[in-house]
């Protein structure tokens, strides 16, 4: 379980850079990558600020939640040991 939601953890982390980098800015960014056409060339330019930014959004809202189940999943997984990271592990040498 642990593995998928790491690979769709992933996947909204490449999501959100490739959105961010698509929002028009003020100095270009990739959002006029393609000929001098803008990205968002199929919108108008409210519809397409209005879409990109909504999927921004929506995407940072599932990067969180699944960085939350990640973090939970581990904390569930190491509760079973009590050992803390600052103590000192004492193993004697195998001989």
């Amino acid at each position: 379980m642990q593995t998928i939601i790491l690979t769709i953890h992933i996947i909204l982390a490449i999501c959100i850079t490739i959105f961010v980098l698509l929002q028009r800015s003020e100095g270009g960014a990739l959002g006029s990558l393609g000929g001098g056409q803008s990205a968002s060339s199929l919108f108008t330019g409210r519809q397409a600020g209005n879409f990109l930014s909504r999927m921004t959004v929506y995407l940072f809202v599932g990067f969180i939640v699944t960085s939350l189940a990640l973090v939970i999943m581990s904390d569930s997984a190491n509760q079973n040991e009590n050992a803390s990271v600052l103590t000192e592990q004492t193993e004697t040498p195998a001989q």
